[in-house]
C-alpha cells in the first residue's frame, strides 16, 4: 500500500486529526447559524415553541446512526421543558405512526436526506403533524425540499478515512439537536427550578432539588416554648436527634438552641445552666431560609456560617421545618 493508499483508508490520520475533522464541522455549523441558516433557525425554534403552547409534542425520527442522534435530541428536549419522543421510521411504517398527533411537531434526521423509511412516512408525517423539520447535510434532497424549515447539518467531510462512516455528519446533527432544545428553553424562561423538577433523581437532582424537598418537617421538628426547663430542652433535642431545637411561640420562630449554644452555657454556668428557661438560652437571632431556596443555597449558608442545622419560616416567621447538613451530603454549590 502506497502512501497516498494508506492515507484514503484512514491509516494516515491520527486520532487527533479525525477530532480536528469533527471540530473543524463544528465551526462551520456555528458559522451557518450566524450567517444563512440563522432564520432557518428561528423558525424551527417558533415552530417548537408553537408546538408547545398548543400541548404538542417534538416527535424526532431518524434511520440507523442518525436515528440514535435523534434519541438523544429528543431525551434533551424533554429534559430541558419540550416534551419530546422518538419515533423509529422503520416501526412507524407498520402502526407506530399513529403516536403521531394533531399539534405535533416532527423533527426529522437524514444525512442524505433520501432515507427510504423515512420517505416512506413523508405523505403521513404531512398530513398528521403540525409542521416538518428537517437536519439534512442535502437542501435539495427529497426530505429538505419536503420540510417546512431545512436545517443545514452538512459537512466538508466524515472523520474517517474513506469519508464514509458517519461521524462528522451526526457530531453536527447532534450540536444542532442541542442548539434547538435550548434556544427554545431560552425563549420559554425555563429556569434552574423547571430543570430541578425534571431531574428529582440523582447527583443532579439533589444539586437541584428545594429546602421543602430535604428538610425535616412535622413531629420531627423539635420545638419547645420560652418557658420550658432546660432538662426538657435537653430531652427534646435528645429524641429529636438534629442537635438542635427551635424555640417557638404560636408556631412563629423566636430561637434555637443548638449544642453547641448548650455546651457554652454549661461552660459558664456549670450546673446552674440547668435552672435556666430555653428563653434565656437560646440564640434569638438565628439563621434561617426559606423552603423555596435551593438546597445548594442552604449549604452555602451552613459553611459559611459553620452550623449544622437551619431552621425554615415562612413569610410570616411560621417555622415549616429543619434542614440539616446531614440532608445535604452530595449536594453541589452552584
Amino acid at each position: 500500500m502506497n502512501a497516498q493508499e494508506d492515507n484514503e483508508s484512514g491509516g494516515g490520520l491520527t486520532p487527533a486529526a479525525l477530532v480536528r475533522m469533527e471540530a473543524a464541522a463544528l465551526e462551520e455549523l456555528a458559522a451557518r447559524l450566524d450567517g444563512a441558516m440563522a432564520g432557518a433557525f428561528e423558525r424551527a425554534v417558533e415552530l417548537v415553541l408553537r408546538c408547545g403552547e398548543s400541548n404538542g409534542r417534538v416527535v424526532v425520527t431518524g434511520m440507523g446512526k442518525s436515528g440514535i442522534i435523534a434519541q438523544k435530541i429528543a431525551a434533551t428536549l424533554s429534559s430541558t421543558g419540550s416534551p419530546a419522543l422518538f419515533l423509529h421510521p422503520a416501526e412507524a411504517v407498520h402502526g407506530d405512526v399513529g403516536v403521531l398527533m394533531p399539534g405535533d411537531v416532527v423533527v426529522a434526521l437524514s444525512a442524505s436526506g433520501e432515507t427510504e423509511e423515512i420517505l416512506r412516512l413523508l405523505a403521513t408525517l404531512k398530513r398528521k403533524g403540525d409542521a416538518l423539520i428537517s437536519f439534512c447535510c442535502k437542501l435539495d434532497s427529497t426530505l429538505a425540499t419536503a420540510s417546512d424549515v431545512a436545517l443545514d447539518c452538512s459537512v466538508a467531510r466524515e472523520a474517517c478515512g474513506m469519508n464514509l462512516a458517519p461521524t462528522a455528519s451526526t457530531t453536527a446533527m447532534l450540536a444542532l439537536g442541542d442548539a434547538l432544545a435550548v434556544a427554545v428553553s431560552l425563549k420559554k424562561g425555563f429556569r434552574a427550578e423547571d430543570f430541578a423538577e425534571l431531574h428529582p433523581g440523582g447527583k443532579l437532582g439533589k444539586r437541584l432539588a428545594k429546602v421543602r424537598d430535604l428538610m425535616h418537617a412535622g413531629i420531627e421538628v423539635p420545638v419547645v416554648a420560652p418557658k420550658t426547663s432546660m432538662a426538657d430542652v435537653i430531652y427534646e433535642m435528645s429524641s429529636k436527634k438534629l442537635g438542635m431545637t427551635t424555640v417557638q411561640e404560636d408556631g412563629r420562630l423566636r430561637g434555637v438552641i443548638s449544642d453547641g449554644d448548650l455546651r457554652r452555657l454549661l461552660e459558664r454556668e456549670g450546673g446552674g445552666a440547668l435552672s435556666r428557661t430555653a428563653g434565656e438560652a437560646m440564640n434569638a437571632s438565628p439563621k434561617t431560609i426559606a423552603a423555596s431556596e435551593l438546597a445548594a443555597r442552604a449549604l452555602a449558608i451552613l459553611e459559611e456560617r459553620k452550623i449544622t442545622s437551619l431552621v425554615v419560616v415562612d413569610g410570616d416567621g411560621r417555622v415549616e421545618g429543619v434542614v440539616h447538613l446531614h440532608d445535604l451530603w452530595g449536594v453541589e454549590l452552584i
